[in-house]
């Protein structure tokens, strides 16, 4: 993978810097904003200047600055100046401001507000998401805000209104806040397509994108501004200084596992933070924060007012509430998840505290800056690992960012459900043109290969229900007017539920939380309500809850000073090392082997790789390690690729394949991301099989064959399909009030995989659902150059008469999936303590 450097190239902006100081004036029609800075006491920067003479030329393009650098005022501040500049002064929306999260609006908005207000410039700045209310939608719709600050599924719901284009007339400047959290994923291609409409509409467009951490600028930069056009990548700001301190353990056993440190070591945590001091306490889940949260308030008593939980699940005026209160210093901690991750702008917050590994270099930077949120800011990250081996991780990051890299963002390439939405969107509003808007699509970097094949058959699909729905009106939601040559819908109850469901983000459906006399208090997965019986208890929001009843998607709860460790557990809360630090990962264990233990972290493993050693060995970065021996369970196969836990999934179901061809048996598969188990039955010659069979183990000839065998990739398919199909239309929620259950909804999907699987085996759709399996679920890309790398390697075979140090935490997993009257740490102890005997 082509890896870029972090830090921004300031050479592009040295020639305006050298013409900026050959003026003895700013450029004249600036001249309100650097009033309104002169009264600020501050200084433009110098790509602020940048940005604001390149968007005056008329030019579009990337701004790529540290976290809290001031991007927000680099990329505002030339389109206000210009409308300051218009005489008479145009109405309605000429700046739109797009953002990925709710939360961000506020932020924005406020700041967007502050020199406006101040300098009591005749423009006015609305916030249109989720949370406004229907009496201020209407509101801007009747005399629209000059800039509107809004999301990517709020726009898609203005582009369905019959009036979009009245509403769009006077857009000038369209700016993507966030742009590498929106382009990874289908909220980019649906951002995209909205773009590609509005373009259509207003040709001279001017779009801006804001990115603080991405590692293939040149990609990001043509995906927000389309394929046309020669944009313009800004950088150069002053460096962000990022210091990590590590909580290190007094001493790490041979035998690590999953959570052998975390909880455990909350003491030395809490002796490390200060009550005076602004933190945010960084989670990778929202289980974990709801856990660590119950963890301080049991440490900490005297901070139950100062300290706060914050994720997504909670209620959103909760949120609000503990938002305002950090920026006005009244809570000093907050244990919050990704939902912080974003710009929302702390100033008083002075330290970061990254709980468990980040998995991933521009997620801990992007963390890094909530702390010091100014320009030249020093960051202040304090590290708790959560497994020993976590601090292998560590030093992989140290590396990573001391190299100034940062992970690319692989964007989705022309996902039909997206398209299938936005097309639907288009004929609930002012009408879908099928030529013009084929070519507006194309002009999208996502769907610039969109053939005229899969347009065509979109198009049959959304008309006619395609070859198997077409007895169904519901899915027939085209209609051709002839009089406008458009498509439009034309049943006022399917645009509803469209417009309802508008939005690439699919979850499992989700039950009200609400006191039985009171407020609500958030949102969890009906699968966790559907285990709980009246007068269970469990923690939720920071309170310990009991269940009373659940009506109508709402379980009512009560306060209750009864205990309980149950906490809810929401869906796709495991994280995988990025590719990037998987590389440094094995670097590290390189180092290990040759005994360079130059960071605090490998300093403090040492008593680990000297276990290893003696039972078996560190590989070098050119050695695959293979573990085997035999115990109770079974005969055992360890391997340490270092790739990640996703692609260890592949790698270790398509070993087990291919070993069961060879010698018939029933072979368990467990993985982490250091490495994978295989169990077999006593008597499985595995270390045999290693030995004769190794190349046809690493064979990557025919992969993506020999994975639909090893998986069951119909089931998976069918997983995934229920997401598309809900993206694309074919399925909804209903109406509000009557939502549908997920085993509603399991069904409507199950039925409609099944009818295009025996009647329309060439669906689009379909082939879409198998490729995101392979290509993202089983990074099938990453797979195949693990195994290429790992042909390439020198086989070591240690056979070990018990697990190491390193598949320790391997045989932790699967225990943990294993139903006992013994529980996990039981279990855990009992085995140190017999592996410890047999050592003496």
């Amino acid at each position: 993978m082509t890896r870029k450097n972090f830090t921004p190239n300031v050479s592009r902006s040295q020639d305006f810097n050298n013409f900026l100081s050959a003026q003895s004036l700013p450029v004249p029609s600036l001249q309100p904003i650097h009033d309104w800075f002169d009264i600020q006491g501050w200084e433009p920067l110098p790509f602020q200047s940048q940005t604001w003479e390149a968007y005056l030329e008329g030019r579009s393009g990337l701004i790529q600055v540290p976290t809290g650098s001031g991007k927000t005022f680099a990329a505002v501040m030339g389109p206000i100046a210009r409308m300051l500049q218009q005489k008479p002064a145009q109405k309605g929306i000429q700046l739109l401001y797009i953002t990925p999260l709710r939360a961000l609006s506020r932020d924005l908005a406020l700041a967007i507000r502050e020199p406006i207000e101040a300098m009591k410039w005749p423009i006015r700045v609305g916030t249109r998401n989720g949370d406004s209310s229907s009496s201020e939608r209407s509101r801007q719709l009747k005399s629209p805000p000059e800039i509107l600050v809004t999301t990517p599924e709020s726009l898609t719901l203005l582009l369905s209104n019959p009036k979009a284009e009245d509403l769009f007339a006077a857009l000038d400047t369209v700016v993507l806040d966030e742009w590498h959290e929106l382009m990874g994923s289908k909220r980019g291609s649906q951002t995209e397509l909205c773009l590609s409409w509005l373009r259509q509409h207003r040709p001279s467009l001017q779009t801006w994108a804001i990115s603080a951490t991405i590692g293939n600028l040149e990609q990001a930069c043509r995906h927000a501004l389309g394929t046309e056009g020669k944009p313009l990548i800004v950088g150069g700001a002053p460096v962000r200084v990022t210091e990590i301190h590590s909580i290190l353990p007094d001493s790490i056993d041979g035998f690590p596992w999953a959570g052998h440190l975390g909880l455990r070591m909350y003491e030395e945590l809490v002796a490390r933070l200060n009550p005076g001091v602004s933190t945010l306490l960084f989670t990778n889940t929202r289980n974990q924060s709801e856990r660590w949260h119950q963890c301080l308030r049991f440490a900490c008593p005297e901070m139950d007012d100062a300290l706060a939980l914050h994720h997504s699940a909670i209620d959103r005026s909760e949120r609000e509430a503990i938002e305002a209160a950090v920026k006005a210093g009244s809570i000093r901690w907050v244990v919050c998840t990704s939902s912080l991750d974003l710009g929302v702008d702390f100033q008083p917050v002075e330290q970061v505290v990254q709980i468990g590994s980040p998995k991933n270099l521009a997620r801990l930077l992007q963390r890094a800056g909530r702390s010091a949120h100014l320009p030249g800011g020093t960051s202040q990250v304090l590290f708790m690992p959560t497994n020993a081996l976590e601090l292998l991780e560590l030093s992989a990051v140290r590396r990573g960012l001391g190299e100034g890299l940062v992970e690319q963002r692989k964007p989705p390439m022309a996902p039909l459900d997206v398209l299938l939405q936005h097309l639907t969107s288009l004929a609930c509003g002012p009408g879908l043109e099928p030529e013009t808007s084929y070519d507006a699509v194309r002009s999208s970097a996502a769907y610039a290969d969109l053939g005229r094949d899969d347009w065509d058959w979109c198009l049959k699909f959304l008309e006619q229900g395609g070859d198997c729905l077409g007895a169904y009106p519901r899915y027939r939601k085209l209609e051709w007017d002839g009089e406008s040559e458009r498509f439009r819908v034309r049943e006022k109850a399917i645009a509803r539920l469209h417009r309802l469901n508008v939005g690439t983000i699919t979850a499992a459906p989700s039950i009200t939380v609400r006191f039985v006399r009171g407020a609500v208090l958030g949102l969890v997965e009906e699968t966790f309500i559907g285990q709980l019986k009246p007068k269970d208890v469990f923690f939720f929001s920071g309170r310990q809850l009991e269940f009373v009843r659940l009506r109508d998607m709402t379980a009512y709860v009560k306060i209750s000073t009864r205990k309980s460790r149950t906490v809810p557990a929401w869906a796709g809360g495991q994280m995988a090392l990025s590719d990037l630090l998987t590389h440094h990962l094995r670097c590290e264990v390189d180092r290990a082997g040759r005994g360079e233990l130059d960071t605090p972290e490998l300093k403090a493993l040492e008593p680990l790789f000297a276990r290893q050693q003696d039972l078996s060995v560190l590989p070098r970065i050119d050695q695959l390690l293979i573990e085997t021996c035999r115990t109770r369970e079974g005969t055992h196969l360890y391997a340490y690729p270092f790739e990640g836990r996703f692609v260890h999934e592949g790698i270790g179901f398509l070993w087990a394949s291919r070993l069961t061809r060879i010698e018939r048996g029933t072979i368990t598969v467990s993985v982490n991301d250091y490495g994978f188990e295989l169990l077999a039955p006593k008597g499985y010659p595995m270390a045999e099989l290693i030995e004769d069979f190794s190349d046809q183990l690493l064979d990557h000839s025919h992969l993506e064959r020999d994975l639909k065998n090893a998986l069951n990739l119909s089931e998976l398919q069918r997983r995934r399909f229920r997401a598309i199909a809900q993206i694309a239309g074919l399925m909804n929620r209903g109406f509000p009030g009557s939502s549908k259950s997920t085993g509603q909804l399991q069904i409507s999907a199950s039925l409609l995989f099944d009818v295009f699987s025996r009647h329309e085996p060439q669906n689009r759709l379909l082939q879409q659902a198998q490729r995101e399996v392979l290509e993202e679920q089983l990074e099938l890309s990453r797979l195949e150059a693990a195994l290429q790398r790992a042909a390439r390697q020198e086989w070591l075979h240690a056979q070990t008469p018990r697990p190491s140090p390193l598949a320790f935490p391997l045989l932790v997993e699967r225990l943990n999936n294993r139903m006992s009257n013994e529980s996990v740490l039981e279990r855990v102890q009992r085995m140190k303590d017999e592996a410890f005997r047999r050592e003496e």
